[in-house]
Formats: C-alpha cells, sequence, structure tokens
C-alpha cells in the first residue's frame, strides 16, 4: 500500500510539473520555436552558425532543433505538434496535406534538378530509363525524388506499375544498392554525390528537364497565425545564411562535411548543383507543387485531391 501511494504521489507530481510547463508556456514563459532539420541544407547551416537565437532571443523565445533522416517524418513531426518549423523537397508535403496535416507553406528555394538523380551501378546494363521496366527500383517513399521517378517514367512512356518500388529509407538504399540488391536507386544530394565517388554510380538522368525539385520552408498553421515575426525572422536568418553559403561553396563544404560524414569534395559537389535564394511563395510555385500532387492522386499513391493553394501562406499573413 505505501509503494501505491507513493506511486500515486509521484503521478500527482509530474502531473503537476506538466500543468506547471503548460501554464508557463501559455503565459509567454519559456516560449519556445521547434524546428525540424535535416543533415544537409540551409536550416543545418543556419543551427552551426548560431546567429538564430540571439535574434529570436529578443523576442523572449528559445529555440530547440530536432534531426530528421527525411522529409515525411520530419513533417509527421509537424503534424501531431512536435515541431512548428521545418524544410522538406516538392513531395513529402502532398503526402502531408492529403493526410490533413495543418502545415503552411511559407518559402520556396529555386529549382535545383540536378539535385537528384536516377543511379544505376557503372557496370550495369541499364543505359536509360527506358530499361528501368520490369527492374527494382529503390527509393525513399514519398519524398522529392518519388515524383522524379513518376515523371521519368512517363516521358519514355513506362508506367509506374511496370516498375517494381522498393521503398528504403537512403542507408539502407545504398546498402541494397551496393549489393545487387535492387536494379536502380532515385536518390538526392548529399547522398547521391557521394554514391557516385565511392561506386561510381552511373546517372540515368537527373530530373534536368524532367522535374524542378523545389525545397520548400514550411510552418505548422497554428504557429504561424500565433507568431508570423517570428516564422519571418527564422526566414530572414535563413536567407543570410544562404547569401553566405553561395558566396563561399568551399567553406560551406568544410563546416558540413564533419557534421555528415563526408568528404569536403563530395560535399562540394552537391553544393555546386544546389539552388540559392529564399523567396516567398508564388503563384506559380504554387501551380508547379499542384503538377505534383495531381500527378500522385491519378496514380493513386494519395487518397484524395488537394489544392496546393489552400495551405501556401498569403502575402502579409
Amino acid at each position: 500500500m505505501r509503494r501505491i501511494i507513493q506511486r500515486l504521489i509521484a503521478a500527482i507530481v509530474l502531473s503537476i510539473g506538466i500543468v506547471a510547463a503548460a501554464v508557463g508556456t501559455s503565459y509567454g514563459q519559456d516560449k519556445v520555436v521547434r524546428i525540424g532539420y535535416q543533415k544537409y541544407g540551409k536550416l543545418v547551416l543556419l543551427k552551426s552558425k548560431g546567429t538564430l537565437e540571439p535574434k529570436l532571443a529578443a523576442d523572449g523565445y528559445k529555440v530547440v532543433w530536432t534531426e530528421f533522416p527525411s522529409g515525411p517524418p520530419l513533417l509527421e513531426a509537424l503534424n501531431v505538434g512536435a515541431i512548428d518549423f521545418g524544410n522538406t523537397g516538392e513531395a513529402p508535403p502532398i503526402f502531408a496535406q492529403a493526410a490533413g496535416a495543418p502545415i503552411q507553406y511559407v518559402a520556396y528555394e529555386p529549382p535545383a534538378p540536378k539535385g537528384e538523380a536516377i543511379l544505376v551501378p557503372k557496370d550495369s546494363p541499364l543505359k536509360s530509363v527506358a530499361d528501368l521496366k520490369g527492374k527494382k527500383v529503390a527509393l525513399n517513399k514519398g519524398s522529392n525524388v518519388h515524383y522524379l521517378l513518376v515523371k521519368a517514367l512517363e516521358k519514355v512512356g513506362v508506367k509506374y506499375s511496370e516498375i517494381e518500388p522498393v521503398f528504403l529509407a537512403p542507408a539502407d538504399a545504398r546498402a541494397a544498392f551496393e549489393r545487387g540488391a535492387v536494379d536502380a536507386w532515385v536518390i538526392w544530394d548529399p547522398f547521391q554525390a557521394a554514391a557516385e565517388a565511392a561506386t561510381g554510380a552511373r546517372t540515368l538522368t537527373d530530373g534536368t528537364g524532367i522535374v524542378a525539385n523545389y525545397q520548400f520552408y514550411f510552418s505548422s498553421k497554428k504557429f504561424l497565425e500565433a507568431n508570423p515575426k517570428i516564422v519571418d525572422a527564422v526566414l530572414a536568418e535563413l536567407s543570410s545564411v544562404d547569401d553566405w553559403a553561395k558566396g563561399d561553396i568551399h567553406a560551406v563544404a568544410a563546416q558540413l562535411a564533419p557534421a555528415i560524414g563526408l568528404s569536403v569534395p563530395v560535399v562540394e559537389v552537391a553544393l555546386k548543383r544546389q539552388a540559392y535564394g529564399i523567396r516567398p511563395i508564388t503563384d506559380a510555385v504554387i501551380a508547379d507543387q499542384q503538377q505534383v500532387a495531381d500527378a500522385f492522386f491519378a496514380l493513386n499513391l494519395i487518397p484524395k485531391s488537394i489544392k496546393i493553394s489552400d495551405v501556401a501562406r498569403k502575402p502579409g499573413s
């Protein structure tokens, strides 16, 4: 009985602590911006530069960073309220919106079509995308390369149903690719550059003339409505980091390489294929993204038709 009472007291104390923390936050104490980032990209640069924290501290906000292996789990975290802000490629938000996630597009980077590709082993007999018919193709489900594969197949007259997609995260896909368990791998930088350097992988096609390969920045709808100036402050610091990055790619590669476990030359290759500029969402970009959504719906990859304009930040908001 004594143990039961002690446990009940401990539970009550814990509950009081949780409630107190929630109340403290609601009254503006310890306000937090929770940012989701991936191992590569402008957000990881912003994190390492450390310039955002003092900017937001002036408004009473702290910054909490959480790393994700790819875009889909990052947006799932945003969906369940675990983060407030993050970025992904063009496909993950399509799946997230179709699942009802409260995302809001707030900015984008210009197209970087060379930053993703369909790779085959250097000694592969496959010579073109058309040769993928009937083959096993590894990719991260719901990522930006999912759309590249769909459109590249469409361009050469091969149906998506005529290949065998093997859904694997980048590390597992690399292993499967190297041991010959899959015939091709659709992947993005810097994994793309790393595979080329380490294995001599050949490119059947990159996104040039096929897809834009945008990078998008997102906030949760709730956070954007409550904190539009904080979102703007994050985007302003991202723009500053972006300006620095495009002006000194070697320095950026040297800073990123240890964190992502790749050599400086490999990271430089990836950075040179990246796009630069953090820009507000435009009608033209919304239209391009709508094409992605419509293509996925036509293939039954998402359960319902969606409108990108419904979740795009309106000017002045």
